[in-house]
């Protein structure tokens, strides 16, 4: 085929709108799916927006910890809606279709929110050895500017990768079959659907990709090995046992969500296929944010004196 005929062929096949087959074509997996889907969101919309509101209006969660707790919450919050209520459509309607604006905003939304994600983890991370390694200087170091600069900073940088990404992929030409294979618009599946060449975006995604994880997990690392390096010297088993407890919410979410990444990124391209990393993004997009607030509220004991707190005022003021 010549230039021109490949290019006449794109212009006729040129795609308006995708169809998204969703996580399984079983009908009889349909409704039970649909009921297990909407308890997760349900739960994941509460707990988060229960954690953003709590972090908020309580006094005594207003630290460094709890501001960083606040915008996981809301990077949870937004690509869980980015993806949740789009895929249980799928399990109501015949034909699952979104419109090519719609797909690019999805995806658009879905990185950015990721991305802030993963380096909002290892700002937490970077807090939780300033507090345990540096206690004396910690109101210092972890000022308020310096918060908003860690989270401002991933939010803009998120956005800039998410904006090449996505106007990268959008302005290249889709050609042939308009069926994605999964349950949003993800980079994957859709260089499938290319028809031009896609070896300098696929480069560029695997070097994004790759430095987005591994510089955050890096931090995470680093600083958790400084934590317990410091732990080990402490003399007192009462200073170590608080020290540990200052970190175990934020380790337990921090082993689920890079363990997640990790699996989907270093599987052999053998094994690598469509319903594996279905399974794995279901649980990294829809599960993970439903757990986190859960691992803060139910491991915290400040989160939990905070929610006594407010439960206690909300009743005085309906009595």
């Amino acid at each position: 085929m010549n230039h021109m005929e490949k290019l006449n062929h794109t212009i006729v096949t040129k795609v308006t709108e995708f169809i998204l087959l969703g996580i399984t074509d079983k009908p009889n997996l349909q409704v039970p799916l649909f009921g297990i889907f909407l308890t997760i969101y349900v739960v994941t919309v509460t707990g988060n927006l229960g954690m953003i509101i709590l972090t908020h209006v309580d006094s005594k969660l207003h630290t460094p910890m709890y501001f960083f707790l606040r915008h996981l919450s809301i990077t949870d919050l937004g690509y869980s809606t980015v993806i949740g209520p789009k895929m249980m459509i799928n399990f109501v309607v015949y034909k699952n279709t979104i419109s090519y604006k719609g797909c690019a905003i999805q995806l658009a939304f879905f990185e950015i929110f990721i991305i802030s994600e993963l380096f909002i983890l290892s700002a937490m991370a970077y807090d939780r050895y300033v507090a345990i390694c540096k206690p004396l200087l910690y109101v210092v170091i972890m000022s308020e500017k310096v918060r908003w600069g860690l989270v401002l900073a991933s939010y803009l940088y998120s956005t800039f990768v998410s904006i090449l990404l996505t106007v990268k992929l959008f302005t290249s030409s889709f050609c042939g079959s308009n069926v994605i294979s999964y349950f949003y618009c993800d980079c994957l599946p859709l260089i499938a659907m290319l028809c031009s060449d896609t070896h300098e975006l696929e480069l560029i995604i695997l070097v994004f990709s790759g430095c987005n994880l591994l510089s955050s997990l890096l931090i995470v690392l680093t600083s958790y090995l400084l934590i317990l390096a410091a732990v080990l010297r402490m003399n007192s088993a009462e200073g170590r046992y608080k020290a540990f407890s200052t970190c175990s919410s934020h380790l337990t979410v921090v082993v689920v969500f890079y363990g997640t990444l990790l699996f989907i990124y270093l599987q052999p391209k053998s094994s690598h296929t469509f319903d594996i990393d279905k399974m794995a993004s279901v649980f990294y997009t829809l599960v993970i944010p439903m757990l986190n607030p859960l691992i803060y509220s139910l491991r915290n004991k400040e989160v939990k004196d905070a929610l006594r707190r407010s439960l206690t005022y909300g009743c005085r003021i309906h009595t």
